[in-house]
């Protein structure tokens, strides 16, 4: 069974640092594709950022995260990072982690204050 896990969320200022991490298990994760999402209160899930099995990224086309959010992965602990920088209180939202768009994490808060 396929268990997504995200850590590193919580409460930051505007124009703080946050790095939020995905453990996954339960099944091999070669050439699997794994992003993230966020839903913010009040509005639907949008994607962010995802990247595949060799590194290669794909990113919101149109996001005001573009520039300060950065997506990467460690394939030998089946981990995906998100590291967000410069961050703004329109980023505030529950952070999902995605596996091959068909498994997901529970979701983590990410709160930034302004």
């Amino acid at each position: 069974q396929v268990q997504l896990v995200e850590s590193g969320g919580g409460l930051v200022q505007a124009g703080g640092s946050l790095r939020l991490s995905c453990a996954a298990s339960g099944r091999t994760f070669s050439r699997s594709v794994m992003g993230w999402f966020r839903q913010a209160p009040g509005k639907e899930r949008e994607f962010v950022a995802s990247i595949s099995w060799s590194g290669v990224v794909n990113t919101a086309a149109a996001d005001s995260a573009k520039g300060r959010f950065t997506i990467s992965r460690d394939n030998a602990k089946n981990t995906v990072y998100l590291q967000m920088n410069s961050l703004k209180s329109e980023d505030t939202a529950v952070y999902y982690c995605n596996l091959d768009q068909t498994y997901w994490g529970k979701g983590i808060l990410v709160t930034v204050s302004s």
